[in-house]
C-alpha cells in the first residue's frame, strides 16, 4: 500500500496503535515533551511506516524497521576499563543473564509508542554489552523473545523480529571489531527465513571471537530447552548410542542449548522492572544462580544499575549446597 497523504498516514498509525493495544491519548500535555522527544518520535514513526519488510507483504502493507547507520552509537569493548570502586576483579561473575523487562511500560510512562521502548531497550543492551567486555565478564545471556511471547499480536511480533534482524545486521561489524562472539539459542522453527539467514551469518562471522560471548535467547524458554534435551537423549537411546542407565545430569547438560558456551550456568541473573519471577528462563541452568531484581525498567537500567547488581553479587556467599567453616 502506498501512502500518499497525511490522512492515509493517520489511518495507518491508528491501525498500528490499535493492533499494539496502545491507549488512544485523550489529551496532549506539552510539558511531557521537548524538541528531542518529538524528533525521536517522528523518526520512529517514519522508520516504522516507510521501511519495507517481506513479513508484511501478505497483508498488503509493507513496513518494518529502518535505521540509518548514523543513528547507531557504536561501542568499544576491546579496551579494558578499571573496575568501578568497590568491585573486586576476583569476585566478578563469569556469566551474567538478564531478563530485559519493561520496554513497553517505559514507553507508556513517557507518552511514547511501544516501539520507542524496544528501540530504547536496544540502546540499553548495547551499553551493558560494552561494560561486560570491559570488566572481564565472559558470557552475557539475554532473554530477547520467549516462546510464550508468540501469543502476542502478530504485528508486534513481526516488529520485534524485524528489529532484532536489523540490529544484528547493523551491529555485526562493531561486535566483530570488539571481539564479541554471538550465539543465538531457542526454537528457530517459527523464525522468518531472512532472520535465520542473518543469524547464521552473524554466528559464523563471530565464532572465533573470545573476549565476550553474547548469547541471545529468541523463541526460547526453560521448559522448551529441557524438553528438546530429553528428546535428543531419547533419540540417542533409540538409536543404540547410549543406554538408559547412562543418562545423568552431565548428559542432560550436554543436550541443553547452553552447551554453546564454556560457562553454561549463570552466576548472576538480573531481572528489571520490579517483577520477582524468572518467567520460564534457563530453568535448569539457574539452579544455583544468584538472583537480583532491579526496580528500574530495562531502558533505564544502565551503568549504575549494573554496578549495584554486581556489588550485591560480590557480597553473597555461594555454598552450592555445602557449608563453609
Amino acid at each position: 500500500m502506498e501512502v500518499t497523504n497525511h490522512k492515509a498516514l493517520g489511518k495507518l498509525q491508528l491501525i498500528i496503535m490499535l493492533s499494539l493495544r496502545v491507549p488512544t491519548p485523550t489529551s496532549f500535555d506539552l510539558r511531557r515533551f521537548h524538541a528531542g522527544d518529538l524528533g525521536r518520535r517522528w523518526r520512529l514513526s517514519r522508520d516504522c511506516l516507510f521501511s519495507y519488510s517481506s513479513n508484511f507483504v501478505d497483508r498488503g502493507i509493507k513496513f518494518g524497521v529502518r535505521s540509518s547507520k548514523s543513528d547507531l552509537v557504536g561501542f568499544n569493548a576491546a579496551e579494558e576499563e578499571t573496575l568501578p570502586e568497590g568491585l573486586q576483579p576476583e569476585l566478578m561473575p563469569n556469566h551474567v543473564a538478564i531478563i530485559m523487562d519493561g520496554n513497553g511500560r517505559w514507553a507508556k510512562n513517557k507518552g511514547l509508542q511501544p516501539w520507542d521502548g524496544h528501540r530504547a531497550g536496544v540502546e540499553a543492551l548495547r551499553e551493558i554489552v560494552e561494560l561486560c567486555g570491559k570488566w572481564g565478564i565472559q558470557v552475557l545471556t539475554v532473554f530477547a523473545f520467549s516462546t510464550d511471547n508468540w501469543i502476542r499480536p502478530r504485528i508486534e511480533i513481526d516488529f520485534l523480529l524485524s528489529l532484532f534482524e536489523r540490529t544484528l545486521k547493523s551491529e555485526l561489524e562493531t561486535l566483530a571489531k570488539n571481539n564479541v562472539r554471538i550465539s543465538i539459542i531457542g526454537d528457530s522453527s517459527k523464525l522468518p527465513k531472512s532472520l535465520l539467514k542473518v543469524i547464521n551469518e552473524v554466528e559464523e562471522a563471530t565464532k572465533s571471537n573470545t573476549r565476550l560471548q553474547l548469547i541471545v535467547a529468541v523463541g526460547y524458554s526453560g521448559k522448551y530447552d529441557v524438553l528438546q534435551a530429553c528428546r535428543g537423549i531419547a533419540q540417542r537411546v533409540k538409536d543404540g548410542e547410549i543406554e538408559v542407565e547412562e543418562i545423568d545430569e552431565r548428559l542432560i547438560e550436554q543436550e541443553l542449548e547452553t552447551n554453546c558456551t564454556e560457562f553454561p550456568y549463570p552466576d548472576l541473573l538480573i531481572r528489571t522492572s520490579g517483577e520477582l519471577r524468572v518467567s520460564n528462563f534457563l530453568l535448569w541452568q539457574l539452579a544455583y544462580t544468584e538472583l537480583f531484581f532491579a526496580q528500574e525498567l530495562w531502558p533505564d537500567f544502565g551503568r549504575s544499575g549494573f554496578i549495584e547488581a554486581l556489588m550485591s553479587f560480590q557480597q553473597r556467599q555461594r555454598r552450592f549446597g555445602g557449608r563453609k567453616s
